[in-house]
This record gives structure tokens, sequence and C-alpha cells, in this order.
């Protein structure tokens, strides 16, 4: 029976059941941790034969990739990844391992030297980034940094909330906004050919209006079906407007995830503007890490084969994460959560105002939660219900008990609240 159906007497009983159970869960002594997304051991010894790769020869493109210099990365794997990201391979720039310094670099540019379309520095005026939310919180995190004032507006099952951009970007203040397009993070939420052509086509107030592409999971189906990102870069070039789009992506949770490679796309514009700078700041990536990716992965096939084998370790995950929210707190109506389809989390829904004390129970149990309100920029969850959940990283056995101790503690706060009204 769902909590809003008991009477006072019956909730009484339920909440007395549920502290009982918290006080065994508290008394099993665990410590586990489902906080962030990353790579379980299984899945980076899929990639183990990178550090054995042979490289002979060391060249590429008549390049000796021990030396300095190819600040725009290898040939070679660019051409792999320019096919699976839907990018002209001479619009794509492969960098060292964090796609996040990519991000970072870009933002930190225009905040200094403005973009090709800037009539000044973006510091010299307030700047302003739409935000959709629940998203990811290092997005948020170089924002804040930054001193860039975030607007938060919703991440729909299509894309962000499309009223809301539209209203927010007749400010000359906004000049940005983050959008994971493939499974975002946490949601999974696929963006939509019809909103990535808004977001092409829209009329911004600021001419130099930025769409932070993070297509971090391009390639990370949880099902036999492919996901095809939205053609972001050609949605903006048709409509007038190739310099507003940055896309970037990694291999962090394909090959080795502190050891890969990451990529820029965009304008011929955009990434002469991006070397320009970059060129100060480095002599050039890590060749030799690139050609080893190039060699190990060896065609987009290859990416999408190694794919299917993280797949194979992970769809049991979200198959158990599902499996017990729908068995523990389906039945009670205290909670909503997302059903991915690819990406690294699932997104939960509690009762409103009780995100905050579920995390806190949580870890006086002994299980670690990313932060109630991390998904939300500020920290801050407007209704204090989004908890975001990351299977991947534990093995099968701590995953289970830690979401039967998440359970326990959503419905020991579900029962508290309710017997609050």
């Amino acid at each position: 029976m769902t909590l809003d159906s008991l009477d006072r007497d019956q909730l009484t009983a339920f909440l007395t059941e549920q502290q009982e159970a918290y006080a065994a869960l508290r008394q099993a002594g665990l410590k586990l941790d489902i906080t962030r997304g990353k790579p379980s051991a299984e899945q980076l010894d899929l990639s183990t034969e990178l550090l054995t790769t042979p490289l002979d020869d060391h060249l590429s493109d008549g390049v000796d990739v021990r030396n300095y210099g190819g600040g725009t990365g290898l040939p070679e794997l660019r051409a792999i990844f320019a096919e699976l990201l839907g990018v002209p391979v001479e619009q794509l720039i492969a960098g060292n391992n964090a796609s996040l310094a990519m991000m970072h670099d870009a933002i930190t540019f225009a905040m200094l030297h403005g973009t090709p379309d800037s009539p000044a520095p973006w510091k010299d005026g307030p700047v302003k980034f739409l935000c959709p939310a629940p998203g990811y919180d290092r997005h948020f995190a170089i924002c804040e940094h930054l001193g860039i004032e975030m607007i938060t507006i919703d991440m729909l099952a299509d894309g962000p909330d499309m009223a809301a951009v539209r209203e927010h970007v007749a400010d000359p203040a906004v000049k940005g906004i983050w959008i994971v397009p493939t499974y975002s993070n946490p949601t999974g939420a696929v963006v939509s050919e019809e909103v990535a052509a808004e977001l092409a086509a829209l009329e911004t107030a600021a001419p130099d209006f930025r769409i932070f592409w993070d297509n971090a999971y391009a390639v990370h189906d949880l099902t036999d079906e492919h996901v095809v990102t939205a053609d972001i870069l050609g949605a903006c070039a048709a409509s007038g407007r190739p310099n507003r789009p940055l896309l970037f992506a990694s291999t962090s949770k394909i090959t080795l995830a502190g050891s890969g490679v990451s990529f820029l796309g965009a304008s011929s514009e955009n990434i002469a503007w991006y070397l320009s700078h970059t060129a100060i700041r480095t002599i050039g990536p890590d060749k030799v890490n690139q050609l080893r990716h190039a060699r190990f992965l060896r065609s987009p096939q290859g990416v999408l084969d190694l794919m299917a084998r993280h797949r194979e370790i992970l769809r049991p995950k979200f198959d158990t994460v599902l499996r017990i929210l729908s068995e523990r707190l389906g039945p009670h109506g205290v909670a909503t959560w997302t059903e991915p389809r690819g990406g690294y989390f699932v997104s939960l829904d509690v009762v409103d105002g009780t995100a905050s004390r579920v995390v806190e129970l949580a870890k006086q149990a002994g299980i670690a939660l990313t932060p109630a309100g991390a998904s939300f920029p500020y920290g801050r969850d407007p209704r204090d219900r989004n908890i975001r959940i990351a299977p991947s990283f534990p093995p099968l056995d701590e995953l289970t008990r830690a979401m039967e101790g998440l359970s326990t503690c959503v419905l020991l706060a579900a029962a508290e609240k309710a017997l609050d009204r």
C-alpha cells in the first residue's frame, strides 16, 4: 500500500517497522560507496592491452610521436572518433586524458580573451550560463569557480526545457548552456533532433552564445540499440551559426579512465581560436598515448565492440538497481526513478524535502552517496528530492547491499515526513 493511503496509526506502525530495519542496517557495519560514476576494475581490465601495445616505429603520418608538436592530435585516432562523434576529422582535436580540462580551458579562454564572435572578453561584463538540472556537478563547479552565474532550468526527457531557454537567452549576459546530449548525467535523457535544431536556430541576445555539448556517453549504450547523438555541429552550420557549438568527448569510460584521450569538435574558426590559446600553454598532447589508443582500438567498430564488453559488465548492475527500487520502493509510492538506456547513472527522486535526510541516514549506516543537491547548480535542489545513483564501480554484491540499505533509508525518511504533515 502507498504511504498516502495509510491512516495515522498505520503510518506509525510503518515508521516503527522502518526504524527497526534501519537499526539492523546500522548494526551491519557496512562500508559501501556508490558516489561517483567510475569504471570498475573489471571494466578497466578490458583495456590492459593498451599498456603492451607495440609502438615499434613510433611514427604517425611521418611524425615521431615521442617528440614535441602535433597540437591537433594524431590523424588516425581523430579519424576513428570523428566517425563515432559525427564530426569532420579536420574539425576534431585530440588532446590529453580529460575532456573536462578542455571545457575548463575553453571557458577560461573566453573569459580572458573572448571568442571569435565576442565584442569583448567575457570577463568584461556579467556572464551567465544556463544549467539544465539534474545535471553534471563538475560542469557547475567550473562556472562557480570562475564566477559565472548559473541559471537552473529543467532537463526534460528530450533535452533542456526550451521555453525556459528561449526566455533566458534574451539576456545578453547569457553566454552559454551546458548539455550532455546522450544519456545525460544523471537522468539518462537523450536530446532529440527537434530540440537540437531549436538550440541551433535560437535567436540569442549574445552574439557569442555557446553550446557546451559534452557528449561523454556517445557510445555507452546499456541495450543492443546504439543511440546516435543529434548532429549539433551540422544543425548550427545549417542555421548560419557554425561557431555556436563546442563538442567534447573522451575515452575516459572506454579505455583507462585516468589515461585516456579527450576530443574537441567545433567549426574551423573555433578550432583555430582554441589552438591559438593552447599553443601558449602546451607544446602538444601526449601523442604516444594517442598512438597506443589508435592501434588498440583500430576502428570505429573496434570501439563499439569494446563497449559491448563494457555493457556485459554494466547491464547486470543497472538491472539490480532498478529491480531493488521497484521491489522496495515501488509499492509504497515514495519515489520515482529513471530507467536509462545508456550512460552511467540512475536518477532517483524521493519524497520532496527528504533527499538530504536520506543521504545522512545512509552515511550513518556506512553507505556513501553523492550529496543531495549535487546535480543542481550551487548544490541546491529546490525540492530536496534528487539523489544520483552510480552503479558502475562497486562489485555486484556490494551494490546490492548498498541499494537495499538505500531503500530502507528512503522508506524511513518518507515515513518520518508523512507523520510530520
